[in-house]
């Protein structure tokens, strides 16, 4: 395993300073539509700018990375080898069931990731083990915006508040995966990125991973992290919305919000 001193990667994840950012306020309508607050960051690789809605909450807000951590869990379990590739299979423990009736079962890597089957993550983080899955966290940098992550239970901590993230954090990561930056193998990276491909066609490829949650204040939250990429031209973006509401459905808010926002831009035509 090859670390990295913490001060080479401090800034790993840090994506935006005031030099390249353009706020945009009229985002604001696709949030208000579903009673949401939030956040959203779009990333122009090819002109090194940044779209944002809500800068401050953008940059300095931390918040559980729920199901998002998919993908860091997923690159530390190929890394490490505890999973071969994206074919590999966990046993499905019938003590653990889940609410997604498909994630009931043996799967292998590639379904369990884009089902988001969250027990399935949580056996591969026992198998990576506390101090190993530590180790990596402390040598990519992984939320360190809001202080220094500290792994209490090994199959919880990125459910329980134990460690935030800001969506500034969660565009670079993304970021870097796709240009194979961080301290992995190409091949993990390779693996991980073609794991969050979900919409693909002439026009575009759309690459996500959505969380979902319940913040340390009891609102819920919602995730997407990803890219989209048209005429090979990949945008990275970072989204996050917030409720009070317990009932509130955040799984159509957040992909609602994301592609009204993308198609404002332009996206979703081949023409970007």
């Amino acid at each position: 395993m090859k670390l990295f001193p913490l001060s080479a990667v401090a800034i790993l994840f840090s994506a935006c300073s005031p030099n390249n950012v353009k706020e945009d306020d009229s985002l604001k309508k696709y949030f208000d539509e579903h009673k949401v607050t939030g956040t959203f960051g779009l990333f122009d690789n090819a002109r090194g700018k940044f779209t944002i809605y809500d800068l401050k909450k953008f940059k300095d807000s931390a918040y559980l990375p729920a199901s998002t951590f998919k993908i860091v869990n997923a690159l530390i379990g190929l890394e490490t080898g505890r999973v071969k590739d994206d074919t590999a299979v966990i046993k499905w423990d019938p003590n653990y069931r889940f609410a997604v009736e498909a994630c009931n079962g043996d799967l292998p890597m590639f379904r369990a990731f884009r089902m988001s089957c969250v027990p399935w993550f949580q056996t591969l983080a026992r198998m990576i083990g506390k101090d190993t899955m530590q180790r990596w966290l402390d040598t990519i940098g992984y939320a360190q915006r809001y202080k220094k992550p500290v792994i209490k239970t090994v199959d919880q901590f990125w459910l329980d508040n134990s460690i935030k993230i800001t969506a500034d954090e969660q565009l670079g990561l993304v970021k870097r995966m796709y240009f194979q930056q961080l301290p992995f193998q190409p091949r993990t990276q390779r693996i991980v990125k073609s794991m969050m491909l979900m919409e693909n066609n002439s026009n575009y490829q759309l690459s996500y991973k959505t969380g979902l949650a319940n913040s340390e204040n009891g609102n819920s939250i919602g995730w997407v992290v990803g890219w989209i990429e048209e005429n090979r031209h990949p945008y990275f973006f970072a989204l996050l919305v917030e409720s009070p509401d317990p009932n509130a459905d955040l799984v159509t808010a957040r992909m609602k919000t994301l592609k009204d926002i993308l198609k404002q831009y332009g996206f979703f035509e081949g023409k970007k």
